[in-house]
């Protein structure tokens, strides 16, 4: 992971945790979507946003994200190792596991 690229990465986690101690989590998932999308390629930055997910999840009580991030904790450190990831995929359980989302603009610009 370049410099800029983890950057920018710590950037959006640090806001989610800060948002979740806030108990926004909406707000917080938002940014954990976007750190996905930076990380995704990357075992540990992937691992760590599908963590902060499910603890979000936990925290809502909400079986269905909860299902979805134990799902995909295990499958996102094989695609990050392999290389076959849906790029794009925002990793929220909202959004099919293996998706192919367009990638935003300005988070398109943080991976080159």
């Amino acid at each position: 992971m370049n410099t800029k690229l983890k950057k920018n990465f710590y950037l959006k986690l640090a806001k989610a945790k800060g948002l979740i101690s806030l108990k926004q989590y909406e707000e917080a998932f938002s940014f954990l979507e976007d750190a996905h999308v930076l990380g995704q390629r990357y075992i540990i930055p992937h691992t760590i946003t599908h963590i902060y997910m499910l603890k979000i999840g936990f925290l809502q009580k909400d079986l269905k994200e909860i299902i979805g991030q134990l799902f995909r904790i295990p499958t996102g450190v094989l695609g990050s190792m392999f290389g076959i990831l849906p790029i794009g995929n925002t990793g929220g359980s909202n959004v099919p596991p293996f998706k192919k989302m367009e990638v935003r603009d300005d988070l398109q610009k943080m991976l080159q």
